[in-house]
């Protein structure tokens, strides 16, 4: 397993932005597929956005956050991001990260049991 490490939540207005990030110890992979979850209160956790490297790169988002938030990687870093503008107060959750070091296929992006290196969460509320 990777350890990872997120920073970056925070307080913000609706209309607001913030940039979450995850850092990956360890080694670099030549496949990946990274993603940031959230869970807001009373709700289960559920898929942001995602990054896929298997050959090419490809981006998955949730239809909500999809046109407001985009995640984007460091390589140099070995951190990825989670970059959220126009932020609403349906945001506020507690977010968190996850990576494999496996290129998974397209239809389970989505799925939790994908991933088995996890950050800790961190909490984002957007409110006026």
């Amino acid at each position: 397993q990777v350890q990872l490490e997120v920073s970056g939540g925070g307080l913000v207005q609706p209309g607001g932005s913030l940039r979450l990030s995850c850092g990956a110890s360890g080694r670099s992979f030549s496949t990946y597929t990274l993603a940031w979850f959230r869970q807001a209160p009373g709700k289960d956790r559920e898929f942001v956005t995602g990054i896929r490297k298997r050959g090419g790169l490809s981006t998955y988002y949730a239809d909500s956050v999809r046109g407001r938030f985009s995640i984007s990687k460091d390589n140099a870093k070995n951190t990825w991001y989670l970059q959220m503008n126009s932020l609403e107060p349906e945001d506020t959750a507690i977010y968190y990260c996850a990576m494999t070091s496996r290129g998974v296929i397209t239809s389970q992006v989505r799925a939790q049991y994908e991933y088995d290196s996890w950050g800790q969460g961190t909490q984002v509320t957007v409110s006026s």
